[in-house]
């Protein structure tokens, strides 16, 4: 038994762990965004000035040769032009592509609105669209989650499956574990990220890499907006083509999903340690010393340390210290 003091002094040392911990986790965030915003504006900040230089020549150009035109009034026909292209307009010769507002079009805008993608280059302009906007969000986002929690249940299944017909073969579950992983998500970067650039190599005119960049982009719902399919004038869409990247879309969240989780359930692994660890003190280390907390779930039990090791260390809390 344990002097009645010491359960209180495990909680202290309990917070003390879990403060730092937790201290550590936000600068390292910090740290990863700041690394962003460094690279992004040594990488994009010439480019953009470059670009924005680039307008201003043409624009003097343009009106030092056509001189019947002003200032104020080319920088009115800029931004009609801006506006237009947002509402949907194609305006750079007579041919149309798939109508950004068409049947189509609108069944594309759906899908990107319910997925929290939100390319960016087509929003609602009347105050009708946008009001039915807000509520179609509101039931589609949550309907959206479920049905990629389902597609990614069912393919977490299909893994499972894998490996229990693997595990006879192996001769043990943790090879053939790993086999059937090493599958799924190799399987998944050739199905949903290293194949379709291909497609939209074909069906836009962009690079591999350019198409690479637009599907990583689409399915981690990203969506900047600067790569959208269909938005070509000069080239004809066969009708199937939205359709089916509506459905890689639905599937490839799924798997990203998936593939998200088990990151965060990496980074999340060696939290749970850290609190048993430093919770417990020389003399808890025994049989029984650490125990679960009020959330349930599976476990086992070493011998030698007592201590609990839960299947998902970052759902549920150990508490040691307390004779059980």
């Amino acid at each position: 038994m344990h002097p009645p003091g010491a359960p209180a002094a495990h909680k202290g040392r309990g917070r003390g762990c879990v403060v730092p911990g937790t201290l550590f986790l936000l600068f390292a965030y910090l740290a990863y965004l700041a690394l962003g915003t460094g690279v992004f504006w040594a990488l994009e900040g010439r480019a953009a000035e470059d670009s924005s230089r680039n307008f201003q020549r043409d624009k003097w150009e343009l009106l030092q040769n056509f001189t019947c035109l002003d200032s104020h009034a080319l920088d009115l026909l800029i931004r009609d032009i801006i506006q237009s292209y947002k509402d949907g307009a194609h305006l750079l010769s007579n041919t149309t592509s798939m109508g950004r507002w068409e049947l189509m079009g609108s069944f594309f805008f759906s899908v990107s609105t319910v997925t929290t993608i939100g390319y960016g280059n087509l929003s609602p302009q009347t105050m009708a669209a946008r009001l039915f906007c807000i509520f179609f969000a509101l039931v589609g986002i949550p309907l959206n989650l479920v049905v990629l929690n389902r597609l990614g249940h069912l393919m977490q299944r299909g893994v499972h499956r894998c490996v229990q017909r693997l595990g006879g073969t192996w001769q043990g579950p943790a090879p053939a574990r790993w086999l059937a992983g090493s599958c799924a998500l190799l399987s998944g970067l050739l199905l949903f990220l290293l194949l379709p650039p291909l497609l939209f190599s074909h069906m836009e005119g962009w690079s591999y890499l350019e198409g690479f960049y637009f599907s990583f982009i689409t399915l981690s719902t990203v969506g900047f907006g600067d790569y959208v399919i269909g938005m070509d004038p000069s080239r004809r869409y066969p009708l199937w083509y939205k359709n089916i990247v509506s459905l890689w879309i639905l599937f490839g969240m799924a798997w990203l999903a998936l593939i998200i989780k088990l990151i965060l359930s990496l980074l999340e692994t060696p939290g749970g340690t850290c609190s048993c660890h430093h919770h417990c003190s020389k003399e808890d280390l025994k049989p029984g010393s650490c125990r679960q907390g009020p959330v349930g779930g599976p476990q086992a039990h070493s011998p030698q340390l007592g201590i609990t090791q839960h299947l998902e260390p970052s759902t549920q809390a150990v508490h040691c210290g307390e004779d059980s």
